[in-house]
């Protein structure tokens, strides 16, 4: 009875999180590579990395902390963000402070970390820890793996080995530090729906190889590594905002070098010059992002002289988003690990369906649930838990007399009721049988058995469909 009533209790909260979902995501915004400090010099990542609290779960857990605590400072969300095996001591990590933005985001960055030359690894990758200021821990998040290099290359880029080429559809940011001075450093951005040149914060970028013949507004993509000379495409990722078409360019001692087409390095120097124009280039002047004319060299037909803020360093980034609702739950332990879906894969079909959910951070205190109904869960390993799919009569009888297809979200969920959701969802398609307006069924009394039968051996021969919603 015990365990029928708390099957019940937690079906009944997650009813109620997805009619009103209150999620809290954690967002982790970081370049591909990191350039390596040596001697006493500390060469900070730039971009630093950033870190975005979103979701009305946040406010939600703020809300009920502040009234169990009776107090007004220990609701704040404070972080620690360093390199993975530094070991514990937070000397070695540099603190977070959250400000809220107009977006009612949370925003924070870790603008004094650096990897010394006496981390030898080839690769790392960040820690945040997060935590409310009364001293509850909210969990432990990772980045995604970061390449430490020496300094960028100068020498041509093969594709034979692509480990720091730019590809079509990557991401990236770009920044300009005039003079080379670090205090300088301008990262490309946008804020209230236009683009700016900002100290504090950067925006990743969707980097297309477009088609230079096409018009404008038809915006073809190709796919391959971004070359020198390509005609590119900019799209803000959060705000989906672009750019005019741009040849993308090299620098070379400030020079613009029109007759190169080697592939794109990690930390190359670059511009961007406006297709169609006569010598327009993408440029910055102190927060504005304004267009630059560069002037011709008569000596030299093949470069044009640019200006010191029509000069950009392009880097490749990485994203990676956690998100859970403890809402509705009585967390005690961090949220940690979040797992993450990153496949579907179905086996089988009808009554003996089975779906493996992979990704990461899996763990064997998860059941996966289709909407509000659980599924018998087995866990394989981190990387993948298999499940059986439940028969759609489970989601109500009202199903059984529908025929299009039913698609429900995919959620994970703690034994103590966490839930973690993701963008996953999946579909129950019949079969179509049955022909919506053709009088096969027509004479048969909607509450006799036969109807019944035959709508549930319909759903008994469904097709099963996964999908992926951006």
């Amino acid at each position: 009875r015990s365990n029928l009533y708390q099957t019940n209790l937690l079906r009944d909260s997650v009813r109620r999180y997805l009619q009103l979902p209150a999620d809290q995501t954690v967002l982790i915004l970081h370049a591909k590579v990191a350039q390596k400090s040596y001697g006493n010099e500390k060469r900070f990542f730039c971009p630093p990395p950033c870190v975005y609290l979103s979701g009305p779960g946040w406010k939600l857990k703020q809300e009920q902390i502040k009234a169990r605590d009776l107090g007004e400072a220990g609701f704040l969300v404070c972080g620690y963000m360093g390199l993975d095996s530094m070991g514990s001591s937070l000397m070695e990590t540099q603190k977070l402070s959250f400000e809220e933005q107009p977006d009612a985001k949370g925003f924070s960055c870790a603008k004094a970390l650096y990897i010394s030359d006496a981390d030898k690894r080839k690769h790392f990758r960040l820690v945040l820890k997060l935590f409310f200021t009364n001293g509850q821990e909210i969990g432990t998040f990772h980045s995604k793996m970061i390449k430490v290099i020496s300094k960028p290359s100068q020498k041509k880029q093969s594709l034979k080995n692509t480990d720091l080429c730019i590809s079509s559809g990557s991401k990236v940011s770009l920044f300009n530090r005039l003079r080379s001075q670090t205090v300088s450093t301008r990262y490309l951005s946008v804020e209230g729906g236009a683009f700016i040149a900002s100290a504090r914060q950067w925006a990743a970028f969707t980097l297309h190889l477009a088609d230079e013949h096409s018009a404008r507004s038809e915006f073809p993509l190709r796919e391959g590594y971004i070359r020198y000379g390509s005609v590119v495409q900019l799209v803000c990722t959060a705000t989906g905002i672009t750019l005019p078409p741009l040849i993308i360019r090299k620098v070379t001692k400030q020079y613009a070098m029109l007759d190169v087409d080697e592939p794109i390095s990690q930390l190359h120097k670059c511009a961007f010059q406006f297709q169609g124009s006569d010598r327009m280039y993408l440029c910055l002047s102190t927060e504005k992002v304004i267009q630059f004319q560069a002037s011709p060299c008569p000596k030299e037909a093949n470069r044009e002289l640019l200006n010191d803020g029509s000069c950009w360093t392009i880097i490749g980034t990485e994203t990676v988003e956690y998100t859970f609702s403890e809402s509705l739950a009585c967390v005690h332990q961090p949220v940690s690990p979040v797992p993450l879906i990153t496949a579907l894969q179905l086996t089988g079909g009808g009554d003996v369906a089975m779906l493996e959910v992979q990704g990461e951070y899996f763990h064997t205190h998860l059941k996966v649930w289709f909407g509000d109904v659980e599924a018998e869960t087995m866990y394989r390993s981190p990387k993948s838990l298999m499940c059986v799919v439940p028969d759609v009569s489970a989601f109500g009888s009202d199903w059984r007399w529908l025929r299009y297809p039913i698609t429900v979200p995919l959620l994970l969920i703690r034994d103590d009721g966490l839930i973690y959701s993701n963008s996953f969802t999946f579909t129950y398609t019949p079969e179509q049988s049955f022909i919506p307006g053709q009088q096969i069924l027509s004479d048969v009394p909607q509450d006799s058995d036969k109807l019944l039968d035959s709508i549930h051996q319909e759903f008994t021969r469904t097709n099963f469909h996964l999908f992926m919603q951006s």
